[in-house]
């Protein structure tokens, strides 16, 4: 199985989007790309503007080699109703637009399925489901929570299985809820891609509470399922201390032989936290008149 992260926070924009070959099938998921409107009360440095541009193209590029598309939910850094062109003659899965979501994933939803309609193969709610396409077993968790409570919708997890198990967590920012947990655990895969906790919103946005059940979680993760590598980043990869914040997971990964790494690090890069650095990009001249 490969599995190449597209586009990723410690890549430098707001992303998850990830391509896999499970044999004979070549999927992606989740392929947008976008950018925090406002952060430290700057805009999108120019740096991000261009690192977004050269994520999208990428998308676009393994979105024509791939057979399946998964649409894990419909905000806009996982879903783009721009480009419906991505989805033709693709399998599509897609979140239940009409159960277990929030009033303005619905209407995304209601806007965006119309277009891929017009061009996909064919398309599928995928909400606890699951797939047998060629060689590959694809696997979708009932809808859990974005985050830890319904304000934000729900999502779907994803599990790919052909000579090894590869877990798609989604946004489930943490996990600390016991739902989102029990879909990772029952599918004991090798290498797992989770979204980690908000820190970067820490004691007002996401609780410390719900940070320390997070980290527990991704301990157990590690201990319980045999995971040789597992990927933390996008919302915790907002935070320019996340590895400090998460120290105590480090140190379970080498006890247990996991590796622990953003999405950048899996790729063999350092980390490129464009957003969480905004400030000091702004502060240096030479990045603002150049955009380099």
């Amino acid at each position: 199985m490969d599995i190449i992260p597209i586009a990723f926070d410690s890549l430098g924009t707001r992303s998850m989007a990830t391509y896999i070959e499970a044999g004979d099938v070549k999927i992606l998921i989740d392929p947008a790309v976008s950018l925090a409107p406002s952060r430290f009360k700057l805009p999108p440095h120019p740096m991000e503007l261009k690192r977004q541009e050269e994520h999208w193209q990428k998308i676009v590029e393994y979105g024509r080699a791939s057979d399946v598309i998964i649409v894990t939910h419909y905000h806009y850094d996982h879903h783009n109703p721009s480009f419906p062109s991505l989805y033709d003659n693709k399998i599509v899965f897609i979140k239940d637009p009409k159960n277990n979501i929030n009033k303005s994933q619905s209407e995304r939803a209601g806007f965006f399925i119309p277009l891929i309609e017009k061009v996909a193969r064919k398309i599928i709610i995928s909400d606890g489901t699951t797939h047998r396409i060629k060689n590959a077993k694809i696997r979708f968790s009932p809808p859990v929570f974005h985050g830890t409570n319904q304000r934000l919708g729900f999502v779907t997890e994803v599990s790919i299985t052909d000579s090894e198990t590869f877990l798609f967590t989604s946004d489930v920012e943490g996990p600390a809820l016991k739902n989102q947990m029990d879909f990772i655990l029952e599918e004991h895969p090798r290498i797992v891609f989770c979204d980690g906790p908000m820190t970067y919103m820490l004691g007002y946005r996401y609780s410390y509470n719900n940070f320390n059940l997070a980290k527990e979680n991704l301990k157990k993760i590690i201990e319980k399922t045999g995971v040789s590598k597992l990927v933390l980043d996008h919302h915790l990869t907002r935070d320019i201390n996340w590895r400090d914040k998460i120290a105590d997971v480090f140190d379970t990964g080498v006890k247990r032989n996991c590796d622990v790494l953003s999405a950048a690090g899996f790729i063999g890069l350092n980390d490129n936290l464009l957003e969480a650095r905004r400030r000091e990009l702004y502060g240096n001249k030479k990045n603002i008149n150049k955009g380099d």
